[in-house]
């Protein structure tokens, strides 16, 4: 809620609900996701966030505001069970279930520490970045991680390292990179709006290939 850029930007509206709302929706619709937990802070001003995720039953945990990585860190040690690790930021309200499970898939398939749809070169739009993580190599980051950069950002610490970690990747053969579909800016959020406005009505399962072709203005762009 503490977004410089755009204050309170995942509770702002979209069709009548929270941007944090469509999202949640659009990953529930994920396959190889077992339990969606929502991994906000505990200042104050989260306390809307939390209580509106509660009411959706998505599991909430509350860490430091600042230390993102110790907050996912100690999320992840709530979940002991769990083999593999997602991560995904609140502001990408057109999230795609389907490439989230194409890369889960290729990350316990290549048993990698950490795969990325962002790795080397961007091929995606900006917007449905998804990361996969073995939760053991989380803590390393936690536990070694001092970079002040590396501690917000969460996962820089282990990309950084090939020598130590084995990375993996997922990219497309026809880049979409020039797309921006996260929202940091007053403009990002309207661009959002505009797509639910348009797509969801028809098909609230609405595709990327139907983002894509709203705002080319052209076919599906086939992955």
């Amino acid at each position: 809620m503490t977004s410089t850029r755009l204050p309170g930007k995942v509770m702002a509206p979209v069709l009548g609900e929270p941007m944090i709302g469509r999202q949640i929706e659009r990953l529930r619709r994920c396959r190889r996701i077992d339990k969606l937990m929502v991994a906000t802070s505990t200042d104050g001003s989260d306390d809307p966030l939390a209580a509106y995720c509660e009411k959706l039953d998505t599991a909430v945990f509350r860490g430091p505001l600042h230390d993102v990585l110790e907050r996912f860190a100690a999320a992840a040690r709530r979940n002991p069970e769990a083999k593999a690790l997602v991560r995904l930021t609140a502001d990408c309200p057109l999230a795609d279930p389907q490439l989230i499970d194409r890369v889960i898939d290729h990350h316990l398939a290549a048993g990698a520490d950490y795969t990325s749809n962002t790795l080397g070169s961007r091929t995606y739009p900006h917007g449905l970045d998804v990361e996969v993580i073995r939760p053991r190599v989380l803590q390393d980051a936690n536990d070694y991680a001092h970079d002040p950069y590396e501690r917000e950002h969460v996962t820089p610490y282990i990309y950084r390292r090939p020598e130590d970690y084995k990375l993996a990747g997922v990219a497309r053969h026809e880049s979409l990179a020039k797309l921006r579909w996260t929202v940091d800016l007053p403009e990002d959020l309207a661009f959002v709006r505009d797509v639910y406005a348009k797509l969801y009505p028809f098909n609230p399962a609405f595709t990327s290939d139907a983002i894509a072709a709203l705002e080319t203005n052209s076919a599906p762009i086939p992955a």
